[in-house]
């Protein structure tokens, strides 16, 4: 997967989205106001100390086929995404298939939130993901309970496969394939 790119997303105000690999030591303190702020309540890292969250994301740049990417929108830090091998994270929760590739995001919490931007952060974050021609499926496992990125998923292409047990929560397992996700940008584009 490449990095450390700009991705165009039209679907919002044609505008951009740099993308770059999480400094677990530099970042630290920006990501721990991100996951323990009470929008965040789904990333289960609430009680977390900056130490933690530091070690987290260090832990997460050491794990083969696990990495950690921040968005940034003219150059301020917007939002924070996770591309794992479901063989790895969810092995023995479904079958994994070739070009499987499990996904986390997290919109940095706003003072002011922008009407479409969630929406056009989970097409970018997609946009890179299916930018690896290797890529087939994306993957993720959403809190059962969180019926807002269930909403947000659905828009983005995703279809739901069921409910299943993880070691913390009940996650609804979803997959969006490429076809699906395109449709859902030529969509978006003509929404905006």
């Amino acid at each position: 997967m490449s990095v450390d790119s700009t991705y165009e997303n039209s679907a919002f105000e044609n505008s951009a989205f740099e993308i770059r690999y999480v400094d677990a030591v530099a970042d630290a303190g920006l990501l721990h106001g991100w996951v323990t702020h009470p929008k965040a309540a789904f990333w289960l890292m609430q009680q977390a100390s900056l130490g933690e969250v530091a070690a987290e994301y260090a832990a997460i740049a050491a794990r083969p086929g696990h990495d950690a990417l921040i968005g940034s929108r003219d150059g301020q830090p917007m939002f924070l995404m996770e591309r794992y091998d479901p063989r790895h994270e969810l092995s023995g929760v479904y079958p994994v298939q070739p070009g499987d590739v499990g996904m986390h995001f997290l919109v940095a919490p706003a003072e002011t939130p922008i009407p479409g931007f969630t929406r056009a952060v989970i097409l970018a974050v997609l946009d890179l993901l299916f930018a690896d021609p290797l890529t087939h499926r994306v993957v993720v496992e959403p809190d059962a309970r969180n019926t807002a990125v269930h909403a947000l998923n659905a828009y983005a292409g995703f279809e739901v496969a069921g409910k299943v047990r993880l070691p913390h929560k009940e996650a609804l397992l979803s997959f969006c394939v490429r076809s699906a996700f395109k449709h859902a940008q030529r969509r978006s584009r003509h929404v905006h």
